[in-house]
């Protein structure tokens, strides 16, 4: 009897890839949302291409360059040469978020393009990662003379000044004016440098194409975007929620009640509990 095997499914890859924290493969599973557009494309030919952008930045770099000279190249050959930068025209095409499509016009978003400058920074052995800040996302590498914040959109090194002035609007403005002089009751700057785990950049890759579909209503792309959500993140009932949310309002009945069910079984006090045991009764009433 002939053996017969079926290549996976793009959700069902996506799954396989994101099991384990241990060697999260950042890269490799951002490449893979755009196979919900694309189900062809080919995730390894993004990372071949990635690895022709590395060899690239080592074709500039001299023997036994330190850290700082190798990132001052790889900002140099990234930025300049290579010609990354913010997709302005249309900020928030779904497009700037499909690695593939970064990688095709070399333009994208703040998290888009740090991973896959993330990816080139930790190839060349420095102590790059990732930071969630709010509104925006950055990205930082670890030298010997201190910690160096950079704007992934621009290379831009980012001072003390500038960081603050990035995160005043999103601070309580009860707080600042408590205690203007000492930032008593603020909440510490470093804090908002922590680095960002690789499931939660790609988690907040999803969420920013989660919200471009939603103010859309384009259920159908978000409801495959929530899907890749509650496998990333099975513990964040939020986005079960949502799911169920979604196929309530595609008309999937069934779908909609086991997810709404599940998350007021894990979440049976939450401020949403009455409106969504409501949806529920009307759901099971159809």
């Amino acid at each position: 009897m002939a053996l017969t095997f079926s290549a996976p499914t793009p959700l069902g890859y996506f799954t396989s890839l994101v099991q384990s924290d241990e060697h999260f493969p950042l890269l490799e599973a951002a490449a893979s949302l755009a196979q919900d557009e694309e189900p062809s494309i080919d995730v390894q030919q993004v990372l071949d291409d990635v690895e022709r952008l590395l060899k690239r930045v080592t074709a500039r770099m001299p023997d036994e360059a330190d850290d700082l000279t190798r990132l001052a190249i790889l900002t140099q050959v990234f930025y300049k040469d290579l010609g990354f930068g913010v997709n302005a025209n249309d900020y928030y095409a779904p497009e700037n978020s499909y690695i593939f499509e970064v990688l095709r016009t070399r333009r994208g978003i703040p998290i888009s393009l740090a991973v896959i400058w993330l990816e080139l920074a930790r190839a060349l052995e420095l102590k790059a990662q990732g930071i969630s800040f709010p509104g925006h996302f950055l990205v930082k590498v670890a030298l010997e003379g201190g910690l160096v914040v950079l704007d992934p959109l621009t290379g831009e090194s980012l001072g003390l000044d500038n960081l603050s002035e990035r995160l005043s609007p999103f601070r309580d403005p009860a707080d600042q004016s408590a205690a203007p002089d000492l930032d008593e009751g603020e909440t510490p700057l470093g804090l908002y440098l922590q680095a960002c785990p690789p499931r939660d950049m790609l988690a907040r890759m999803l969420r920013n194409l989660k919200e471009i579909f939603r103010s859309q209503e384009d259920w159908p792309r978000m409801l495959q975007v929530l899907d890749r959500l509650v496998i990333l993140l099975p513990e964040v009932w939020s986005e079960r929620r949502d799911r169920g949310l979604v196929h309530a309002e595609m008309g999937h009945v069934h779908e909609a009640l086991q997810d709404l069910r599940l998350y007021l079984e894990a979440v049976p006090a939450g401020p949403d509990t009455v409106a969504l045991r409501n949806r529920v009764s009307e759901l099971s009433a159809l």
